[in-house]
């Protein structure tokens, strides 16, 4: 995958498309009435629901260009079914680190991130390092120096850096 890349997974595709359709057929509008009826009210400058109104319409005018400009570049990308073994973008990876404890990863674009869901970026340190594992494959990352604990484990002479055993790649 080059560098350049805005890739994406087409479930991540589609709820941009999704975003994109809600903000022009029933955001947008709501906002235009919003802000027609306040205008309808007379003066403007000193009319907080209309410069509120303006500013959330500037707002959404923004993103809907943002998300135009987005899906004209973004490369949607196919889980790889027949490479079932070996995590490329788009796999599920189950990892375990050093004390036993597991974690499930979705490697996807950066568009889709998700911690809350373990969705993580094929550039992120962690996904770098899954990309191209198998199950029974260690890999091995970096955490980023600006996390609490880093400073303590340089101290301790450990250099950060975590190894984890990929347990199973699959393609939801």
């Amino acid at each position: 995958m080059s560098e350049a890349g805005h890739y994406i997974t087409r479930a991540g595709a589609n709820r941009l498309l999704q975003e994109l359709s809600d903000l022009r057929q029933r955001q947008r509008p709501r906002i235009v009435q919003e802000v027609a009826d306040a205008a309808a009210q007379g003066d403007r400058s000193e009319n907080a629901e209309y410069i509120y109104g303006k500013r959330k319409l500037r707002e959404i005018d923004r993103r809907i260009q943002w998300l135009m400009k987005r899906l004209d570049t973004v490369t949607v990308v196919e889980p790889r079914a027949a490479g079932g073994d070996v995590a490329f973008f788009g796999a599920t990876v189950e990892v375990e680190d050093e004390d036993g404890a597991r974690a499930v990863y979705r490697i996807v674009g950066e568009d889709e991130i998700d911690l809350d869901k373990g969705h993580i970026s094929w550039r992120s340190p962690l996904g770098r390092a899954l990309l191209k594992k198998r199950a029974g494959d260690t890999a091995t990352f970096r955490r980023p120096a600006a996390r609490p604990g880093v400073a303590l484990a340089r101290a301790r002479g450990q250099d950060g850096a975590v190894e984890l055993l990929v347990v199973a790649v699959r393609y939801d």
